[in-house]
């Protein structure tokens, strides 16, 4: 072999070597500096995702009302059709109100007659007066002529008979100036004690005004009517000629104004959740619409403490469970928007405005 050819081999092999070593070095440098990105990014992430929360367990609410009345009748007109909008005061449903008439007629009559009552006690409580003054005269009169035939009873101008009639007068006299004024007094109390009372202020005229005020409150809740703007549901449920018993729900009555959205995220993700916090809210059934809102206020107790059955933790076998708060989000008035209905499915994200920092990794 010549010398320019074992030359040129060994020209050859070293930028082979050389590359063969620049790639030695090159792979752990790129698999540590990728760690290194995956770490950085993951850093930033982390610290540049800790000012939302996102609750996928959120859903619309409105107020909302069974409606019922606390008098119980039969229907007579059904006002409303189904998903129609009502304002507030609006009559729903009307329950026949012949009965309530009559009742309140009977009322009425009862006041008139305890009005003419007191007038009468009144003035009986003063001719029990004037019989009382009266007597209280003739028992003054026996008093005097009892008092001249005990001077002259052994005399010869009064005799034994005329003194002895002097003083039974004066002493039957006497016992019914006291009758008349106990009769009087227990007339006194009838009237409540003050003979210048006015009328509408005695008891028994009260009692028929409350009486009269009852009758017809219940004649007004013959005719329900809307508490507030709404849409009715469900008024099929009621037809005319139904017996209806008081406190029996009608029919639906569900607001289209008080709207808000309930949250309920983990006890975990609440760090830094606060009323006032601003949210996002998308909506399942409007997709790519997003409506802005505030968290009104974070609930006192966990949804668990509410519930009918509550857990017992004091049992052997006890397992931790992350709780869940409810949060009461207020929506932004948004013009145009489509229409919310009670129970749609949401995701509210919630800008809590707390940036993470490094120290945040070693909270000890």
């Amino acid at each position: 072999m010549s010398q320019a050819t074992v030359s040129a081999r060994v020209g050859n092999a070293e930028p082979a070597t050389r590359q063969r070593s620049r790639r030695r070095l090159l792979r752990p440098l790129l698999m540590l500096g990728g760690i290194a990105i995956v770490v950085v990014a993951s850093t930033v992430f982390w610290l540049r995702s800790g000012r939302w929360v996102a609750i996928d367990d959120s859903y619309v609410r409105a107020g909302k009302l069974l409606v019922a009345t606390d008098v119980s009748g039969i229907v007579a007109t059904v006002d409303v059709r189904e998903g129609e909008h009502v304002t507030k005061g609006q009559v729903l449903f009307r329950l026949d109100a012949r009965a309530f008439r009559i009742a309140l007629d009977r009322a009425n009559a009862e006041l008139a007659s305890a009005r003419a009552n007191a007038a009468a006690q009144q003035g009986d409580y003063q001719r029990m007066l004037q019989e009382a003054a009266a007597m209280a005269a003739n028992v003054a009169s026996d008093r005097i002529v009892y008092q001249r035939a005990a001077r002259l009873v052994g005399s010869s101008v009064v005799s034994r008979a005329d003194y002895d009639t002097a003083r039974y007068k004066l002493a039957a006299d006497s016992a019914t100036l006291g009758a008349l004024r106990e009769q009087a007094q227990v007339q006194l109390m009838q009237i409540a004690g003050k003979p210048d009372l006015p009328l509408d202020a005695l008891p028994a005229v009260q009692a028929a005004q409350a009486n009269v005020a009852e009758a017809q409150r219940q004649y007004d809740r013959s005719i329900v009517r809307a508490p507030f703007a709404g849409i009715v549901t469900q008024v099929a449920n009621l037809q005319p000629g139904t017996y209806l018993p008081a406190a029996t729900a009608a029919f639906g009555l569900v607001s289209d104004t008080n709207i808000w959205v309930e949250a309920n995220p983990k006890e975990t993700e609440l760090t830094w959740v606060k009323a006032g916090d601003k949210v996002d809210v998308s909506v399942d059934t409007y997709p790519g619409r997003v409506w802005t809102g505030v968290v009104q206020s974070v609930a006192p107790a966990s949804g668990a403490e509410f519930s009918v059955l509550p857990a017992q933790n004091a049992s052997g076998n006890w397992v931790k469970v992350v709780q869940r708060i409810p949060l009461r989000i207020v929506l932004d008035p948004a013009q145009g928007a489509p229409p919310l209905r009670a129970g749609m499915s949401v995701t509210a994200a919630v800008d809590t405005r707390h940036v993470r920092t490094l120290s945040d990794l070693w909270p000890w």
